[in-house]
């Protein structure tokens, strides 16, 4: 291949790195208004709020509430989020109200002069307590649980009498935030054609568009959104966010209304990623075959539902890691709280359960004398494993080749070093249309224009896309034109999300251009006519081309679990070398190698900066993030309390890209945006454990619970 697998640039790099590239808060508009928003202070209360104050201030236009918004509801899987709450708040952050203003200075100051009464009404903040039903309801249900996810796998029961060893622990992570280094932001105004378009950076804005035009009742057609630069995403730009209150605005206004939100805001604003409470039995025999698995993981959604139900599922599919476990029983639940909301997050659901996974891996070796990593070997995924749901894996399972190459590089035998491993299903999953869309067209100027939404969020979809389209006409990727970011005009790709945008969007844009190439090659030898000769040689019509990719999973059976819920899977090992500094508490990680199956390798470059960013955020997640949620309210929403690696806290990795090509992916390839942060927190845990000789169960292990845990004298591997 000419074009695939080589290191070629980012198409949108230049722009960004010389400021060219627009960002929702680079636009500026004639007669253009500014929104601030007003959120909850308190988290379950019935309120009432006086508006006479703020809209005495001069230069205040308007204040829109609930009872401006047609359909006042919205979510990505059940509408109990309101646009604005209507009487009842159920976390603090909740937006209450959308001030409009000749600038943004006055409606900051109109904000501060509404004047709100709650009447504070209990609240459950322990997501254990909630699934009690004598609880707390967050909402009108009759339980706080959103849903139980079970897997029914064999008899467990039996199989612990048979093992000859059996461990048994608890281990808890907690809610963390995406810290995109972009806030939310948007500009909404009204076309010439009376279409409410919105400015903004999304994951999903197809979705956008239905849930803008659901809220104010009007058609789909009638709204456009224009996915702006986007400066990070990782999940927390899929649930909705300013974009009802911006067009509801402008819908009502007639003029562009602009909104920024603050680092502060931001935190409140958008989604967490679900702290977990997991608890884990495990069985082995002697000889060191693992037996039976018992998981109990309770999720705290928060205030809201968001992806709960895909989340809880996809931590109780990748609840057994990537080994081979007969008898399996899980329970996967996704509660209600006061808490701030959770939904998507990098990993989503597979990221927690490693935490528990992996370390029961390292207790149960040492409990048989067996070498970690030779026990992972020997029961680890091989090609024609079963997992815990029955899918049979077929092919490009390359967990062993991963693990074997960061063998290569870790003495393992030395004190203070850990492995993480991991398996990831891509896509939605469970039988859910996972469908991408794309349109190809040759144009006048030899050109050919790719039309996808799919969503460019750093992980160089862009790049990826235009490389497959390359590769398959035979021509240089600067002939390819990319347009990805205005709904009006281009086909549904689905969500940046899932790492699903790679395979998915991948093959409909592989599809649609070798359509393309068919067509033509009835005519011309493509390879000895330019592209421009032939735009005027052959039928327009002929030279637009659609095409529709569907990933294959199947449902599962509600009671069992048992069904293939996801395809393809990704599979990586992770190790590292820590040092610690028994009386700081301070860890340092030495050295870190990863090894990464991709399928195959479209852009080797993106790849690595993927293993990097993934290895930063996965080191975050273990050792320093913490929101510090107290009674629903996040005490550190600010990044001077909020901390998150630098550049000093993260070293050159040693990055191995495993190729085997999957032969439902894109000329071979699997997404792995997601998989490359999942193994970096338990092999650091682990490598912490030998280091102390003690273990930790719960993060993040900053330095004041390291120098605890030093100083806990009884505490069991």
């Amino acid at each position: 291949m000419n074009i695939v697998g080589q290191n070629i640039k980012r198409v949108d790099a230049h722009a960004k790195v010389n400021g060219r590239a627009i960002y929702p808060q680079d636009i500026y508009l004639e007669n253009m208004l500014y929104g601030v928003t007003l959120r909850s202070s308190k988290p379950h209360a019935y309120f009432k709020i006086n508006l006479e104050k703020a809209l005495k201030i001069d230069g205040v236009i308007r204040i829109f509430t609930a009872k401006d918004v047609p359909y006042n509801h919205h979510g990505v899987v059940f509408k109990d989020h309101e646009v604005f709450c209507r009487e009842k708040v159920r976390r603090v952050g909740d937006p209450i109200a959308f001030i409009v203003a000749q600038t943004e200075k006055i409606a900051k100051k109109a904000l501060a002069q509404i004047e709100v009464e709650y009447e504070e009404l209990p609240a459950v903040f322990d997501p254990e307590l909630a699934m009690k039903e004598d609880s707390v309801k967050v909402h009108d249900n009759d339980s706080n649980i959103v849903h139980h996810f079970k897997i029914r796998n064999g008899n467990v029961d039996k199989a612990f009498e048979e093992s000859d060893i059996i461990v048994e622990r608890e281990y808890k992570v907690p809610q963390v935030d995406h810290v995109f280094l972009q806030t939310e932001s948007g500009v909404a105004t009204i076309d010439e054609e009376d279409n409410i378009l919105i400015y903004t950076a999304t994951q999903y804005p197809h979705y956008d568009v239905i849930e803008v035009a659901e809220a104010l009742e009007i058609e789909k057609d009638k709204v456009k959104i224009i996915n702006c630069a986007v400066g990070g995403a990782f999940g927390g730009r899929e649930d909705i966010m300013l974009q009802i209150h911006l067009g509801l605005a402008a819908k009502e206004l007639k003029r562009p209304i602009k909104t920024v939100y603050s680092r502060e805001e931001s935190f409140q604003a958008h989604s967490k990623r679900h702290s977990m409470i997991m608890k884990y039995k495990s069985g082995v025999t002697k000889d060191g075959k693992l037996k039976a698995l018992k998981v109990n993981i309770v999720g705290d959604t928060g205030a809201y539902a968001s992806w709960a139900i895909n989340v809880l599922r996809k931590a109780g599919v990748h609840a057994t890691g990537p080994y081979e476990v007969e008898n399996v029983w899980v329970d996967s639940y996704a509660v209600y709280t006061n808490n701030p909301f959770s939904g998507a997050m990098r990993g989503f659901g597979a990221t927690q359960v490693p935490v528990a996974y992996e370390q029961q891996m390292d207790i149960l070796a040492k409990e048989l004398n067996i070498d970690p990593v030779e026990f992972r070997l020997k029961n680890i995924f091989k090609k024609g494993s079963k997992t815990a749901t029955n899918q049979i894996l077929n092919e490009s399972i390359v967990i062993e080749k991963c693990i074997n190459e960061v063998k290569k590089h870790i003495d393992f035998n030395k004190t203070g070093t850990g492995i993480g491993a991991m398996f990831y299903g891509t896509g939605y999953g469970n039988g859910f249309p996972d469908i991408s869309n794309a349109k190809v067209v040759l144009n006048k100027d030899g050109k050919i224009e790719i039309y996808v939404g799919a969503t460019e969020v750093g992980q160089g979809a862009k790049t990826v896309m235009c490389q497959i389209g390359a590769e398959v006409l035979n021509i240089n990727v600067d002939d390819i034109i990319l347009i990805s970011e205005d709904t009006s005009i281009t086909p549904d790709a689905g969500t940046a999300a899932a790492s699903r945008q790679t395979y998915n969007t991948g093959n409909a844009v592989k599809l649609a251009c070798e359509k393309l190439k068919d067509e033509i090659s009835k005519k011309f030898d493509i390879n000895n006519i330019s592209l421009k000769e032939i735009y005027k040689k052959i039928d327009k019509e002929s030279l637009i081309k659609e095409a529709t990719f569907i990933a294959s999973t199947t449902t599962m059976d509600v009671e069992s679990g048992i069904g293939n819920p996801y395809w393809p899977y990704t599979f990586g090992a992770c190790g590292v070398e820590v040092d610690v500094d028994e009386k700081t508490g301070e860890i340092k990680i030495l050295k870190a190698v990863v090894a990464q199956d991709v399928g195959k390798a479209i852009n080797p470059n993106l790849i690595e900066g993927q293993i990097d960013g993934g290895f930063a955020m996965g080191l975050g997640y273990a050792l320093m993030e913490d929101l510090k949620v107290i009674d629903g309210e996040i005490k550190n929403k600010k990044l001077s309390k909020y901390l998150i690696p630098t550049s000093l806290d993260t070293i050159d990795l040693i990055k191995i890209i495993i190729e085997e090509e999957e032969s439902s992916g894109p000329f071979g390839a699997k997404g792995i945006g997601e998989p490359v942060m999942v193994y970096v927190a338990p092999a650091i845990l682990n490598a912490v454990a030998s280091k102390l000789g003690k273990r930790a169960y719960e993060i993040p292990l900053t330095p004041d619970k390291v120098v605890k845990l030093i100083k806990m004298k009884d505490i069991k591997e």
